[in-house]
Formats: structure tokens, C-alpha cells, sequence
């Protein structure tokens, strides 16, 4: 419920800027985004809400991971809290964009993903796949640390999922300077993004496959 209805603030804000920035476009929002040139042009005030919507961006993250700290009672499960969370929160902040703006039109639709620190673009499908793996994962070592049957991790497993993890992000932000610049997103890269995501999987699978029955 905290993460659904965080979601409604973030959409709520959002459907605020998109409001001011794309009032003529459908749904609120398309790309090519305003460059940081064009923000600069419109005056300081536009200039200090984008400071203020980084500054919003990492607050997210913050608030997101205090939950899984505060309701986790180790590592393990506050890393799992904070999963399930995160990838409720995402889910539901595309179902309220749908409901507010009838946006995204379909999950392939762009979306500008994250701005920190470079803008992340990408089908809204792609983040949803990671936050439904997010999801899968947290339940699952939070199911197994309520039997008292932890998911215990080795540095070569956690070394995978990063790097999983990398090729993800790189596949958001490979095309960051021509999106900054008011270009338009190039083909997104599926086979780099599944590679990414098909990595951390199989190392967390492997991590369950070893433990002891």
C-alpha cells in the first residue's frame, strides 16, 4: 500500500510538469525532451525546478530504501523490502499514468526513465521487467528467511548481479548525449538490455539452486 500510494505522488508530480512543459502534446509528454539550453533560455526558474527534480529523484530512492531498512531486520531482508517496493512503486506509477493521462499508449511506448546521472530512456516495458524480476526476487528470500532458510550470497554471486545490473543501465544511457541534446532515442537495444537482465537471474538462480534442501 506505501508503495502504490507513493506511486500516485510521483504520477501526480509528473502529470504536473508534463502539464507545463507538453500541455500540447499527446499525452503530456513526447520526445525530443527540452534541452538544458532551451531550459536555460526560458529563465531561472525553470532552471531551479530541474535542480529540484533531480534533487526529487534522489529522494526517491532515499525514501524507497529507508522502507526496506526499517522493515528489514538484516541485510537480507531490507535489500528484499526494498525490491518489492521498488518494483510495486514503478508498476503502479505507470497504471496511474495510464489512468491520469491514457499514457503510455502501449509498453513499448518511450518513456524518460531517470535523470540521475545522465538521462535513462526506454519502452516502458523495459523497466517493468525489472521491477517484476525485483519483485520475484525480494519475495522469494523474504519467503525462505521466514523459514530461517537465508539466501546467503558469495562475492562471485553479488559480483554477477552487478554486473548484471551494469549492462541494464548501459542500455538506458548509451544514447544519453544525443537525448540531452534533443535528439530522438535511437533503437533501443534489447539484446543488451535482456543480456543484462538474463545475468542477474541465472547468478540469483544459482544462488538458490546451491543451497542445501
Amino acid at each position: 500500500m506505501w508503495a502504490i500510494s507513493f506511486a500516485f505522488v510521483e504520477a501526480a508530480v509528473v502529470e504536473y510538469l508534463r502539464a507545463l512543459y507538453y500541455p500540447l502534446k499527446e499525452g503530456g509528454f513526447h520526445f525530443p525532451v527540452l534541452t538544458l539550453r532551451q531550459i536555460e533560455m526560458l529563465g531561472d526558474e525553470h532552471w531551479r525546478r530541474v535542480l529540484i527534480e533531480l534533487g526529487r529523484e534522489a529522494c526517491t530512492l532515499i525514501m524507497l530504501a529507508t522502507l526496506g531498512i526499517v522493515a528489514g531486520r538484516n541485510r537480507r531482508e531490507a535489500w528484499s523490502y526494498f525490491m518489492v517496493a521498488f518494483g510495486v512503486w514503478d508498476i503502479s506509477f505507470y497504471g496511474w499514468l495510464k489512468l491520469f493521462l491514457d499514457w503510455p499508449s502501449s509498453l513499448l511506448t518511450w518513456d524518460l526513465l531517470f535523470l540521475l546521472p545522465v538521462p535513462w530512456v526506454g519502452p516502458v516495458l523495459a523497466p517493468i521487467l525489472i521491477s517484476l524480476a525485483m519483485i520475484v526476487t525480494g519475495i522469494t528470500v523474504l519467503h525462505l528467511e521466514s523459514q530461517g532458510r537465508p539466501v546467503i550470497a558469495s562475492w562471485m554471486d553479488w559480483l554477477l548481479i552487478v554486473l548484471g545490473g551494469i549492462v541494464v543501465i548501459v542500455s538506458f544511457c548509451r544514447d544519453y548525449e544525443n537525448i540531452m541534446n534533443g535528439g530522438l532515442p535511437g533503437p533501443f537495444l534489447w539484446p543488451l538490455f535482456l543480456a543484462g537482465l538474463l545475468i542477474g537471474c541465472v547468478a540469483f538462480a544459482a544462488v538458490l539452486w546451491r543451497r542445501p534442501s
